[in-house]
């Protein structure tokens, strides 16, 4: 079978990863100026009640799937990955459709209100559809066949943005009439429900992608291996794999509720630290204040992390075969080109998006300038946490490769611990901004941790020198975007000119630097390997 390696496999992710996201932010921009600080409160409650929920159940198993069946795959045993296949779609359904009801449950008992019931309710078989689509993904992830799971996220995206802003924007515009059947719910919650019923679509429309796909393609070789797997061992050996997996997704997820609980509950309690938004009651605030910082800041945060993710799955196979067959040196390589290529990516976004903050969120979010001053600094504190995010999900991959997979999860437990006392101490004194700093030390620890366990456990050794490169040009990306800034303002141009000519300049000066150092960097890398 011909196989992706890890850099065309990678580069074929992150570029549906990319287009993804810009699908997501022509869903998540128009929902916000649809719903506004307080109807994203809505929204973004219910993903946070949603969320741990499908962590839990399908976070894990694209990559445990993926595992299993590029060892199968290594050793040749195409009918074994077959096998896995088909027993974690018996499984991981019947998990699916529990983890739909436990979805509902949840808001029920910790939702608080029946405006978030109603969201929660329009999501929760997404679990369902996730599990079966994410078992379908890691079967041809595993097989280094990237592809499929490509396509499917471009699906999804389509999906969500065509079905959740027609359903939302329609639920706005005609709210007199679909009120009458929710007589007791805030009419802003329920053209929230509207949009997050286009993420449940999102996912049917990726399970009729794979159903499609499985229907037209051809099977697999088959060899006449005679000892295969249990469906005994199989069930064992992916719920050993994808239920830690699953767990640390959860925990990560639940820095999402701890800054619903904390946010709300210490701007209630000590206050915002910021003027009151004109147009918004008192009462509202918390919420406002909330809704705001998880529907732009967050939304800005999580777009470059979400493409680097997919390194993480793209080097999986890779690091699975060099360490089934003790290719340390293959194993040393693979390791560096992913964690070389999260930073190179992750770095100057990083950069460019704390200097050029405001032009950014006033592109993004024209419609709502009370929300976007209430994100402006909180983004900027973010970006440490979002470097060591992006770096951070390859090692977490790649620690699940070598048969490690318990491990993430016991390094997010201690990032939460820090999520958490950060949040109660910063935000009574800084607002809404301390979530931002406890979220970049959090980030900072579990990447410090998890690489350092990854290099015990592997075997290998990592220098310095190239990220320190990568910083410095990122650096001087920073600086160069602020000069050009500085300097479009000064000449009267609009908002999405000044933001063209600073990002194409930092960009250019980026690249510049490291095609200059790029020697140092391809030296250094070497050293790694001696």
């Amino acid at each position: 079978m011909k196989k992706q390696n890890f850099i065309k496999a990678s580069l074929i992710l992150m570029l549906s990863a990319g287009v993804s996201k810009a699908l997501g932010a022509l869903f998540k921009i128009p929902l916000t100026n649809l719903l506004g600080g307080v109807g994203m409160s809505y929204f973004s409650c219910a993903y946070s009640l949603f969320m741990p929920v499908y962590a839990l159940t399908v976070t894990g198993l694209s990559s445990a799937v993926a595992r299993m069946t590029a060892q199968s795959v290594a050793l040749g045993m195409y009918s074994n990955a077959k096998k896995i296949r088909s027993t974690a779609l018996m499984i991981f359904s019947a998990v699916g459709l529990a983890g739909s009801i436990l979805t509902f449950i949840l808001s029920l008992l910790f939702g608080g209100s029946a405006e978030s019931t109603l969201s929660v309710a329009m999501i929760s078989p997404s679990v369902f559809f996730g599990c079966i689509m994410s078992v379908e993904r890691g079967y041809y992830e595993g097989m280094s066949n990237m592809y499929p799971t490509a396509v499917s996220q471009v699906i999804e995206g389509v999906v969500k943005v065509v079905a959740g802003l027609c359903l939302c924007g329609y639920i706005t515009e005609h709210i007199d009439e679909i009120i009458v059947y929710f007589p007791d719910i805030d009419p802003i919650a329920v053209s929230s429900a509207g949009g997050i019923l286009g993420v449940t679509l999102s996912s049917v429309g990726a399970v009729v992608f794979f159903a499609v796909l499985r229907f037209f393609r051809k099977g697999i070789p088959e060899n006449s291996e005679k000892t295969l797997m249990s469906r005994k061992d199989i069930s064992r050996e992916l719920i050993a794999n994808a239920v830690p997996t699953g767990i640390s997704a959860v925990v990560t997820n639940l820095t999402a509720l701890i800054d619903m609980w904390t946010v709300i509950g210490c701007i209630t309690y000590f206050g915002s630290r910021t003027n009151q938004p004109s147009g918004i009651a008192e009462k509202d605030i918390p919420n406002f204040i909330y809704g705001s910082f998880a529907g732009i800041a967050l939304t800005v945060f999580n777009l470059v992390p979400s493409v680097t993710n997919m390194l993480g799955k793209g080097v999986l196979p890779c690091i699975t075969e060099a360490w089934e067959n003790h290719r340390i040196k293959t194993l040393s390589e693979n390791t560096m080109q992913a964690l070389i290529t999260s930073a190179v990516i992750a770095v100057p976004s990083a950069f460019g998006i704390a200097v050029l903050a405001p032009e950014i969120l006033v592109f993004l979010f024209p419609k709502q300038p009370e929300e976007v001053n209430v994100c402006i600094n909180s983004l900027r504190l973010l970006m440490v946490g979002m470097v060591c995010l992006c770096v951070s999900f390859p090692v977490f991959s790649m620690l699940q490769a070598i048969g490690k997979a318990s491990l993430p999860l016991k390094i997010m437990l201690l990032g939460t611990l820090v999520k958490f006392a950060g949040n109660i101490l910063l935000i009574p004194f800084m607002g809404v901004d301390g979530a931002s700093v406890s979220t970049s030390v959090c980030y900072a620890v579990i990447l410090i941790v998890s690489v350092k366990l990854y290099v015990k456990h592997s075997g290998i050794s990592l220098k310095i020198a190239p990220f320190a490169l990568i910083l410095y040009a990122g650096g001087m990306c920073a600086g160069s975007a602020y000069l050009a800034c500085v300097t479009a303002h000064r000449y009267g141009m609009g908002s999405f000119g000044v933001l063209a000519v600073s990002v194409v300049t930092g960009g250019i000066v980026y690249l510049a630097v490291l095609a200059v150092c790029g020697s140092c960097l391809k030296r250094s890398g070497k050293l790694v390997f001696q």
